[in-house]
């Protein structure tokens, strides 16, 4: 099986032979099926992949655990995945600065249970499950814990990549630094493997909170919603997550408290007073946050935080008028909105989002397509309106990968 002047043998020769192979349909990527699969075992084997599929002029799209490979447009075609399992060590970790080192291949489970043993983690949370840190930081993944912590981008202080043409590029380390104007950290932070293959990553650690409390609100509607979430983040009680579930009947703010024992009564009770107008109030042992179950069709909706009860009215009232079941779960207190519909067809699936992005686009915010049938993708067009950002984005694409080989297509306007 060839593709132009790209050999199985080739891939072989640089990984070894069992580390290379031709794909299945199980490869496949929103249905466009590569012709073969290689896992690297090191930098420079990533490097010469690189050189090889860029003189062949085949499209590489790099791979964790597949995770995230729902994320973004269909790509134009991708003829060489590049699986990062093999890389998965943990190259450095310094408790006493609180500072790690990691091949992107790491899992972040494992990473997190490792890190325990010193006190410390790596204060993201994304919801899938075995997901490694390439992965993390090429989809820039979060969780409820964004709150406090922030996201990955603002956890990364160092990266090492490998670009189209097998060019390795580094930036950062124990600090935080710029190489010839780019910070790379933050570029590829998100970039969904669309400007080159994530290799390492350096990360600022934290301590692991000794105790943990949830307490949780059952709202009557939007608005008590709103005012929870509201009443909790302005508050001085530094909640780690004010989570959002609207599902069904079941309608409710929860918020997650860490402290030391001598400390979390103290914000328990501040949270419970607070809480108490809009609501039946429960507390819980650990963290007891709502999950969201992966759906086939699923919208990130992002608006600013004081538009959290317009955010659920609006999906709300749009799926009923359609006839679409829908359930919300979100970062309340961050802006973010994960929308699970079903029911429908297509074109109201289509009207649904079009409407909803109408309706950002007067108020702030956006929404975003993250998973979804490849003819929905297609219809939907899956991140919407770019707007004055997407010339930026285009030109920064084309400087680090001329030839758009590097998951042609995935990112924003079709990139």
């Amino acid at each position: 099986m060839q593709t132009r002047d790209l050999s199985l043998e080739q891939l072989q020769n640089v990984v070894g032979g069992e580390h290379a192979r031709e794909a299945t349909r199980q490869d496949a990527v929103d249905g466009v099926v590569p012709s073969f699969v290689a896992r690297p075992g090191s930098v420079e084997e990533i490097s010469e992949l690189m050189r090889l599929a860029s003189g062949a002029g085949a499209a590489v799209v790099p791979r964790g655990a597949g995770t995230k490979m729902h994320l973004g447009n269909p790509p134009h075609r991708a003829e060489v995945i590049v699986d990062m399992t093999r890389m998965d060590r943990v190259l450095e970790h310094a408790a006493a600065d609180q500072v790690l080192r990691v091949q992107a291949g790491v899992k972040l489970d494992e990473l997190q249970e490792e890190l325990a043993a010193s006190n410390q983690m790596l204060a993201i949370d994304p919801p899938e499950r075995g997901a490694t840190i390439g992965g993390v930081v090429a989809a820039n993944a979060s969780g409820p814990l964004r709150l406090r912590y922030g996201t990955i981008r603002d956890l990364i202080i160092g990266i090492r990549v490998v670009l189209s043409d097998g060019t390795v590029a580094k930036a950062g380390g124990k600090v935080v630094k710029n190489v010839a104007g780019y910070d790379l950290s933050k570029l590829f932070t998100g970039s969904l493997g669309t400007l080159g293959v994530i290799a390492e990553a350096n990360f600022r650690l934290h301590p692991i909170p000794e105790v943990a409390r949830t307490v949780t609100v059952a709202v009557e509607d939007a608005g008590g919603a709103a005012g929870a979430a509201r009443a909790v983040a302005r508050s001085q009680i530094v909640p780690s997550a004010v989570e959002l579930l609207w599902d069904g009947d079941r309608r409710e703010i929860s918020v997650l408290l860490e402290s030391i024992p001598g400390g979390i009564g103290a914000k328990v009770e501040t949270a419970r007073f607070l809480l108490r107008p809009f609501g039946e109030v429960r507390e819980e042992e650990g963290r007891v946050l709502p999950e969201m179950e992966p759906a086939e069709v699923e919208l990130k909706v992002n608006a600013p935080p004081a538009e959290l009860s317009g955010v659920i009215e609006s999906v709300t009232g749009a799926a009923e008028r359609r006839g679409l079941e829908v359930s919300l779960r979100g970062h309340a207190a961050s802006g973010v909105t994960f929308a699970a519909v079903s029911g429908g067809g297509e074109e109201d699936i289509s009207d649904l989002i079009a409407e909803l992005r109408e309706i950002r686009s007067r108020r702030g915010g956006s929404v975003v397509l993250t998973r979804a049938p490849v003819g929905l993708k297609r219809r939907a067009e899956v991140w919407g309106y770019a707007g004055d950002a997407f010339e930026l984005m285009r030109r920064v694409k084309e400087k680090f990968d001329p030839p758009g080989t590097m998951s042609p297509g995935r990112f924003v306007g079709g990139i």
